[in-house]
């Protein structure tokens, strides 16, 4: 009994050790600002109202937010002009100043801690994507690319939502075998035109992909080129259905 009470009274040393350790390579400071916070990871109020948050009601294809509720199988006019080839589209932010900082700080500043958080108002904004979904999996890097940059951020946040989802998630069913241009800066023809034919199921993988729902991660929608290709690739490889769930979506429909 002794022996045992001695072992907890260490256990809780160590824990409170290592939060001061982590508190010191990591201080409780406000995700988007240097303010401090009583707790670690989160925004502080001024930050968190300034975050441009994607509520219902929404476009049931795209995610896009409509200003009053039109009922539930109206579509925004995104959906209706360029019906896109995955079932179901949400995110969790409208891309802004704030969304661009914090997807930056992750892909160019190592800031993988954010992942976490991040991941958390994902599952929050895609609970029913997660939810019908049999398989998690991201939009794969180059690995050209992936050498460069170390990990893919894509990744890191569909490895987090299969944890808190308790789904399944797969790193190497979706490749991608063309190493593409940067994104940024091209128009939405030349996007599509970068990413034509860039991912592929290998015939090997489509046995783990055959029949399943499929959830696709990433960081920023833009214009859909990259998840657009990359869901065309998973139905030739055999999924069902296709749900994407991202960080942070470009509004351009005025709906």
């Amino acid at each position: 009994m002794q022996l045992s009470t001695e072992i907890s009274g260490i256990s809780k040393k160590v824990r409170a050790i290592s939060r001061s350790i982590s508190n010191v390579l990591v201080p409780n400071s406000c995700l988007l600002c240097d303010v401090h916070l009583a707790r670690h990871g989160g925004c502080c109020p001024s930050c968190w109202s300034d975050l441009a948050f994607i509520q219902a009601p929404v476009c049931p294809v795209m995610g896009t937010p409509f200003s009053v509720d039109m009922g539930d199988n109206f579509l925004s006019a995104e959906a209706i002009a360029n019906p896109p080839p995955f079932d179901r589209l949400r995110a969790v932010l409208s891309y802004d100043e704030q969304a661009r900082r914090l997807v930056s700080l992750i892909k160019y500043s190592d800031r993988t801690d954010l992942v976490p958080w991040i991941s958390k108002w994902m599952w929050v904004a895609g609970k029913q994507l997660i939810d019908d979904a049999d398989v998690v999996l991201p939009v794969p890097l180059h690995p050209s690319r992936l050498r460069k940059r170390r990990f893919n951020q894509a990744g890191e946040m569909a490895r987090c939502l299969g944890k808190i989802g308790n789904l399944e998630y797969n790193s190497g069913i979706l490749h991608r075998r063309k190493a593409t241009r940067q994104q940024v800066g091209l128009t939405e023809k030349e996007r599509e035109k970068n990413v034509a034919g860039a991912f592929v199921v290998p015939e090997a993988n489509r046995v783990h992909l055959k029949g399943k729902r499929v959830l696709l991660i990433d960081d920023v929608y833009t214009t859909g080129a990259t998840v657009k290709a990359a869901t065309r690739a998973l139905k030739r490889g055999g999924a069902s259905n296709i749900d994407v769930l991202v960080f942070s979506k470009v509004e351009t429909d005025p709906s």
